[in-house]
């Protein structure tokens, strides 16, 4: 496994509709490196964001999806997404979305 550091793991928030209808139950959606394990989401997620408080931390592996232009197929790249639900604080990004 490679050696990431906290701020190679968040790749970026998840803006769609159910993940901001999380918010109101503290939690948030990222999308984090595909070899990063929940332990190091969670240190992450603290580090990057001071004052919060992580408890829990939901991993999912998201498949590619099949594309293609003309004959040629392929398929986009596999991600990883993390839902992290925080016992205290809040994450500023997402005020006001």
């Amino acid at each position: 496994m490679a050696d990431l550091k906290y701020y190679d793991i968040i790749s970026k928030p998840v803006i769609t509709e159910k993940s901001m209808s999380g918010m109101e139950f503290q939690k948030y959606t990222f999308y984090v490196h595909t070899e990063a394990t929940k332990t190091q989401i969670k240190e992450a997620v603290e580090k990057m964001f001071p004052g919060t408080k992580v408890a829990k931390v939901n991993t999912m592996n998201v498949d590619g999806k099949k594309r293609r232009r003309g004959m040629v197929v392929g398929k986009t790249a596999k991600r990883k997404k993390a839902i992290v639900t925080l016992a205290e604080g809040e994450i500023e990004i997402f005020e006001g979305l």
